[in-house]
């Protein structure tokens, strides 16, 4: 029986500090990005209200990508082998509790680059959510090999964009994103533990 390598990584492995700064810095870099390309790119803000119908949808939707990700995981060895390599650069050295600024900080950084100012700058049509999600889903690029990693986050920046044009609110995309990070983080971490 030929035992599988281990997929070494193209860069080095993390601290807990060093991984909680980077998301820090990447999450004010993406919010600076949009905050200049707001008031320099004349284009508005995509809509975000309060309403709770739309909070229930981005908890509904943030469940179903969660499902989506467990059963892909499950059944999709490179996707599984990929995710897995991003994850444990990202996940493993972190704790419990700070898996909560991993839903929170990229959960609202993102979505207010990639749907919130992209997405209406760009037309807020077909091509908006596809080119979107397509920058989404280099974003999560970390290596050579993670190609499937990146079609999963691309097709999760599709159904994000749509979700946002389909509702006509900035809060389906936000829940869903911060409650599919949460989950699926600590998923993650309870199967490394068992």
């Amino acid at each position: 029986m030929v035992e599988q390598q281990k997929q070494e990584p193209e860069i080095p492995y993390l601290t807990r500090t060093q991984v909680l700064v980077a998301m820090g810095a990447t999450a004010i870099l993406l919010w600076i990005v949009a905050k200049l390309w707001l008031r320099f790119g004349n284009v508005s803000l995509f809509k975000l209200y309060w309403y709770p119908r739309d909070l229930f949808l981005g908890v509904g939707l943030g469940l179903v990508i969660t499902l989506l990700s467990g059963l892909i995981h499950r059944f999709s060895a490179p996707y599984r082998k990929s995710a897995d390599y991003y994850l444990e650069l990202v996940l493993n050295p972190l704790a419990l509790p700070d898996l909560i600024w991993l839903g929170l900080l990229p959960g609202l950084s993102e979505e207010l680059l990639f749907r919130g100012v992209m997405l209406p700058a760009l037309g807020a049509d077909h091509v908006a959510v596809i080119v979107s999600s397509l920058c989404f889903g280099v974003l999560h690029l970390s290596g050579s090999e993670q190609w499937p990693y990146v079609i999963w986050a691309t097709i999760i920046g599709i159904i994000f964009g749509y979700s946002a044009l389909l509702s006509g609110n900035l809060l389906v995309p936000i829940v869903a994103h911060i409650l599919t990070n949460w989950l699926s983080s600590y998923l993650w971490k309870i199967r490394r533990f068992s």
